[in-house]
């Protein structure tokens, strides 16, 4: 006797795999979980190593050690139609820093500025407190450069809602 597909069991577990960080460019207009075969090719390529088995095998990026520095290679070494370099940015991806800043706890940081090579971090400044970092969101590329010099790990990149 063969047993189903518990259908609701699968989407939960698919869920999950959708939620995560995929290497830049990938088309936002498919299910990556479909297309990706798993091969490690886009892991292996990757220069600053950020990519990694995830869920289920899948690639994910994770920026706790460095940063990504938009080489393309994982694009070139990927055998499966699941990159499109003519997007206007890479991934829709920005930095967001969380109420764990140093800042807000009066301690003058600003790592993720230094970090920050297209000068998306800015600090505020404010009569009586140290200042404050402020990102615009429209210079992020969410390269992620900010996140492993953060002493607090207050700093995640995210997909916006």
């Amino acid at each position: 006797m063969t047993q189903g597909i518990d259908q609701g069991r699968r989407r939960f577990f698919r869920r999950q795999t959708n939620d995560a960080l995929r290497p830049p460019w990938v088309k936002a207009d498919i299910d990556f979980t479909d297309l990706c075969s798993r091969c490690d090719a886009c892991i292996k390529v990757c220069e600053t190593h950020i990519i990694s088995r995830g869920d289920g095998g899948f690639p994910e990026v994770n920026f706790n050690q460095d940063e990504c520095t938009f080489c393309e290679k994982c694009v070139s070494a990927c055998p499966e139609p699941i990159f499109d370099l003519h997007q206007t940015a890479p991934w829709a991806i920005k930095a967001e820093i969380s109420s764990a800043c140093l800042t807000q706890n009066g301690i003058w940081c600003q790592s993720c500025k230094d970090a920050c090579e297209p000068r998306a971090i800015n600090f505020v400044m404010a009569v009586g407190q140290v200042p404050k970092p402020h990102i615009d969101l429209d210079a992020c590329t969410g390269c992620g450069a900010c996140v492993s010099p953060c002493p607090a790990d207050a700093i995640n990149v995210i997909k916006p809602d």
